[in-house]
């Protein structure tokens, strides 16, 4: 056996949250497996590991949580993220009969409504803010309708979205600034989003209506909704304005896109590869287990590297570069296996949608100002001013 590399970076300064790419090409030469000594736990920076580990649920369980500290880990245990089938199949499967392909066929006309007119208005004015302005829009009016909460909840849904991210790394001053603002939301979970307040015919509804069925227990309802405040909103807006950054970035990559229309989906899997909005989860091993031969113990943590997987140099020619040619069908934004992102569909269509707006009106994008996101459990930009040029 290989002996196991350690390093003691450390991936939640805010330097690292800006810009981790230096930390993870460096983890990434280190070997497959690196001991991260300030944590306590294991990491996978390449991509071949962290595939595999996504795909072998049974060796690499989610059922003692997925983030970093340990007090979290414990009180998240049993939620949908934290958990291995057959009790996470049977929650997955409530979650996401609304978010299945076929069910988002009904919610396309008012998705491309909604993308029509707030495009219209935003390139009208020749300038605009990305995040708070474009990628918020879709699903803080449409996604927010579709969830169904009480109207007061809705209003603080990126607030204790944010929060909850910034309880998945290590209990950090951000984690415990986030503490409280979990709290408010897991008592509104408990109290207001509830049967008798929520929209009936809303996708909380549908979680209340399987636990009386019996195909859940009742008591995972407010836990639940977690699964559809927090991927349903940071995660696709952070996608969203990475990608229109990666475009005013690649102005020949937006001409690409503008003239075939087809590399749409294409483009949407270059940016979640290249600017991956959740960097990284955890698993904790079930059995002695070998990882590029390296001998890790049952118990052992192990970081999943998503960010650095989708870089790493093995799998990618020039990963650094933005090329919506590239077709990487296979990035691991989403994950992969039993815990693969149960809203991806809703997500491509949301960024599928504006950017097919965009090309019809926009024939460039220029960065006036940028702000990047600090989060424990989220990259990207919290602000991005740009100025376009509509199209002739």
């Amino acid at each position: 056996m290989s002996p196991v590399p350690t390093s003691d970076v450390d991936l939640y300064t805010e330097s690292a949250r800006i810009d981790p790419y230096d930390i993870y090409a460096e983890l990434r030469a280190l070997g497959p497996v690196v001991y991260l000594s300030r944590y306590d736990l294991y990491a996978l920076p390449r991509y071949d590991e962290v595939r595999a580990a996504l795909m072998d649920w049974r060796t690499f369980s989610s059922a003692r949580g997925v983030f970093v500290d340990p007090d979290v880990n414990a009180r998240l245990e049993g939620i949908t993220l934290c958990s291995d089938p057959p009790e996470h199949t049977a929650m997955r499967s409530v979650l996401g009969r609304p978010l299945r392909p076929d069910r988002m066929r009904e919610v396309v006309p008012r998705i491309e409504a909604a993308a029509d007119r707030v495009v219209e208005r935003l390139v009208g004015r020749g300038r605009f803010e990305v995040v708070t302005e474009l990628a918020e829009y879709l699903p803080m009016t449409v996604v927010s309708d579709l969830v169904g909460l009480p109207d007061h909840g809705r209003e603080k849904m990126l607030e204790w979205a944010a929060a909850i991210w910034n309880t998945q790394g290590p209990a950090d001053a951000r984690a415990a600034a986030a503490g409280p603002v979990v709290e408010e939301f897991m008592e509104f979970a408990v109290r207001d989003a509830v049967p008798g307040k929520i929209d009936p015919d809303g996708w909380a509804a549908q979680l209340y209506e399987a636990a009386d069925r019996g195909e859940i227990p009742s008591d995972k309802c407010p836990m639940m909704m977690l699964d559809y405040v927090t991927p349903s909103l940071d995660t696709t807006i952070l996608a969203i304005t990475n990608a229109v950054a990666l475009f005013a970035q690649n102005p020949d990559q937006w001409d690409l896109l503008r003239v075939d229309r087809s590399l749409i989906p294409h483009a949407i899997n270059e940016s979640l590869r290249l600017e991956t909005p959740v960097p990284q989860f955890s698993r904790v091993l079930t059995e002695d287990h070998e990882i590029g031969g390296v001998a890790l113990e049952a118990g052992s943590r192990v970081a999943l590297l998503y960010a650095s997987a989708n870089r790493d140099e093995r799998r990618y020619l020039n990963p650094a570069r933005f090329d919506i040619t590239r077709r990487p069908s296979d990035h691991l934004a989403f994950g992969r296996g039993e815990h693969v992102c149960v809203g991806m569909h809703l997500a491509r269509l949301e960024m599928s949608v504006l950017l097919e707006r965009l090309a019809d009106r926009v024939a460039c994008f220029e960065v006036i100002g940028c702000r990047p996101l600090i989060n424990n459990g989220l990259r990207g930009l919290d602000q991005l001013e740009v100025a376009v040029e509509p199209a002739a």
